[in-house]
């Protein structure tokens, strides 16, 4: 008798243990970028919201700086389930479709206006695309306007002839490669060591990368030419999030339409507080030459015609959805 009241009281403190177990889950995220950098922040607000929101229920662990999954690998360990939960730069999948880097097409959206307006034409498509390979965008949130960095002061493309070029990106290799500059790929953690070997000697990149970069420990120069907009993406894998509660679903949902509209705000911020931040530590922010944006200006509408031929008719409808008043 005492046997069997044992079991039983041992079959509910079992079955109580185990379903407080199953209702409890934590996601490990991976990200490519530092603790301070705005995107990193805003993440880590976002799981933060996560958890307060669902009670408990999903805990999001933030990894930061590629210190769980190099950037290149972010996404497809969330399409492989190796996590379920990650940040990537979208243009980086370029290589797979053009329509992933229409973004990062020079001198197209070059306002945060204009590259809302280009998001809600390129979001359908990119997420159709994603949706194939067994991920969802939960939210997006651009770069600050990219600028450009330099060791010496420059009047023209003519200047950076030559010049060892830090791309990010297969659009901004092509772009390198027509202002007769050499690109290189480097990530973000590894630029500061790149300019000090010698790796490259001008980049392309935000007034934030600048900045937390320490830009101004290697170049001299930054030319304010908001050139693109690029974004970033956190996706999550579609099977793994149907498996939460629908109570869950929604709470993660709301959290990421929340990072989104918050994201945007930061990075409208940052363009202004980093770009000070640049100058405050002595570097000489300048506006472009008329003759500098003309050229520039040039490359970026060559560089949309050889989009628009790769992306096909998903790239066309793209820009004509951007287009249209």
């Amino acid at each position: 008798m005492k046997n069997k009241l044992f079991l039983k009281i041992a079959g509910v403190i079992f079955t109580v243990f185990a379903v407080g177990t199953a209702q409890a889950d934590e996601w490990d995220m991976p990200t490519p970028y530092p603790d301070k950098t705005f995107h990193t922040q805003n993440i880590i607000q976002f799981a933060k919201d996560v958890e307060e929101s669902t009670k408990g229920e999903l805990k999001i662990k933030v990894h930061t700086a590629g210190s769980l999954f190099k950037h290149a690998d972010i996404k497809n360990a969330v399409r492989g389930g190796q996590v379920p939960i990650g940040e990537f730069f979208l243009s980086l999948l370029s290589n797979e479709n053009p329509v992933f880097g229409v973004d990062s097409q020079p001198f197209l959206a070059t306002s945060y206006e204009d590259a809302d307006k280009l998001w809600k034409a390129q979001k359908k498509v990119v997420s159709k695309l994603l949706d194939k390979q067994g991920l969802m965008i939960l939210y997006s949130v651009p770069w600050p306007p990219q600028g450009l960095y330099v060791r010496k002061e420059v009047s023209s493309v003519e200047d950076l002839k030559g010049v060892k070029f830090r791309a990010y990106n297969a659009t901004l290799e092509r772009l390198a490669s027509q202002m007769g500059a050499a690109p290189t790929q480097v990530e973000v953690p590894d630029i500061p060591q790149a300019f000090a070997t010698g790796h490259v000697e001008a980049m392309m990149t935000s007034p934030s990368t600048g900045a937390n970069s320490k830009a101004w420990d290697f170049v001299n120069h930054y030319y304010d030419i908001r050139a693109w907009l690029p974004k970033n993406v956190v996706v999550v894998n579609k099977r793994t999030f149907r498996r939460l509660d629908k109570s869950v679903q929604e709470a993660v949902l709301q959290a990421a339409a929340a990072a989104e509209k918050r994201g945007w705000e930061m990075s409208r911020q940052e363009t202004t507080e980093q770009t000070k931040v640049l100058a405050d530590n002595g570097m000489a922010v300048h506006e472009p030459t008329s003759e500098m944006l003309k050229e520039f200006q040039m490359l970026g509408s060559q560089m949309i015609d050889y989009w628009v031929s790769e992306a096909g008719p998903e790239g066309r409808a793209i820009l004509e959805q951007y287009n249209a008043k």
